[in-house]
């Protein structure tokens, strides 16, 4: 069945969107259930305070005034952002088709330049000379092929990259913090460069966000989610990079290494990649040949239109209770917790959303979830935990 047409919101639209998307308790996963739920942002909104006492919230969630909302859209507008919404027109679709796509994602330069078909080239921070001219070769050659080069602005082989894609066509730097917190430092000027040249950086942080290390594996999935492939230039066996390389792997991209010596640390992870079947990679012929006519576009992620079913209060009190009593600390499939309720899918799904609100359970990739702290010990939410 052919995906509905998706609409350009309204000012007053992308005000809520914002306003749900920074809302207490609301990840990426929640807010597309959300939206899916209740057909609208301004629904949603007004539907979350429920959602979070049927989960045993005893506090409404803290949401955003429109007032904030118009303060951020202002901020980006200052920093010569602009704002794109998932599932609207605009946002990139590749990207969109990964269950955690951010919600709303603000992009400095052209953000026509998220629909391109583009690599992903990630690597050491600490790379070697030798790295860093393959990096920038490799990225220098995929970028005249028409391909936009990814990466993450972080020193080393990410700078490389940009640095080599710059030099031939587009580049698109993914930063973990706001826009208006270069990261590194020093790369504030790389940073305006892309902008200003026909690239783009993006963000999904609000403004003034410090980039910590907790945002980086966020940042790493949105690098995978806007890739057809991701290439990995010199990366240690615990690295971010084959984080990216992992997210790409687990979203149907193709996955690329630059092998090197096994007496080099920052080669361990490369030739790891490739003993697990990544395409070895020596020339940018060896990228270019399988992505060869590839992706026009995924499919959207499923459920995006499911209609509402009305279910008895009871029927919900049933299956909370059972959804409860199967969850722990270690992720869960919600295809087998739906087996083991006997419960309408709907039933169960409608349970975990507000489980999800209260901040009793977490929605993970993967169709999976978590029981989080015990609620006894908090004070209505997971960010007070203690």
């Amino acid at each position: 069945m052919q995906a509905p047409a998706l609409r350009e919101p309204s000012l007053k639209e992308r005000g809520d969107r914002l306003r749900l998307a920074r809302s207490e308790g609301v990840g990426p996963i929640t807010y597309r259930r959300l939206m899916t739920r209740c057909g609208s942002a301004s629904a949603a909104l007004d539907a979350l305070p429920g959602l979070a006492r049927a989960g045993g919230r005893a506090r409404p969630p803290v949401i955003p005034s429109p007032a904030a909302a118009a303060e951020e859209m202002e901020q980006a507008a200052r920093l010569g952002a602009v704002l794109l919404f998932v599932d609207t027109p605009g946002y990139p679709e590749l990207l969109g088709a990964m269950e955690d796509a951010p919600p709303v994602l603000a992009v400095q330069g052209d953000a026509t330049a998220l629909g391109r078909r583009a690599v992903a080239v990630v690597g050491s921070r600490n790379a070697s000379a030798n790295g860093r001219r393959i990096a920038e070769t490799l990225a220098r050659d995929i970028a005249a092929a028409g391909f936009a080069v990814v990466s993450g602005l972080a020193r080393g082989i990410d700078a490389a990259a940009h640095l080599g894609a710059l030099a031939s066509g587009q580049t698109i730097a993914c930063v973990a913090g706001g826009l208006d917190r270069p990261y590194p430092p020093e790369h504030a000027g790389l940073q305006a460069r892309i902008a200003a040249e026909g690239g783009a950086v993006v963000a999904e942080a609000t403004p003034g966000t410090a980039p910590l290390a907790r945002h980086f594996p966020r940042r790493n999935r949105v690098i995978a989610g806007l890739s057809v492939g991701t290439l990995v230039v010199e990366a240690a066996l615990r690295s971010g990079s084959l984080i990216t390389a992992r997210l790409a792997l687990e979203a149907g991209r193709e996955v690329f290494a630059v092998p090197g010596s096994p007496l080099d640390a920052r080669c361990r992870g490369t030739n790891a990649l490739l003993r697990d079947g990544a395409h070895l990679t020596e020339t940018a012929a060896d990228v270019l040949e399988p992505l060869a006519g590839q992706i026009e576009g995924p499919p959207r992620p499923a459920g995006l239109a499911e209609p509402p079913v009305m279910l008895s209060a009871d029927e919900l009190d049933r299956t909370r209770a059972q959804v409860l009593d199967l969850l722990g600390a270690s992720p869960t499939s919600v295809d087998q917790l739906i087996r083991l309720c006997h419960a309408p899918t709907q039933a169960v799904m409608s349970v975990l959303l507000d489980l999800e609100i209260a901040g009793r359970v977490e929605a993970l990739p993967g169709n999976r979830v978590v029981l989080l702290m015990d609620p006894r010990f908090q004070d209505g939410g997971r960010e007070q935990n203690v």
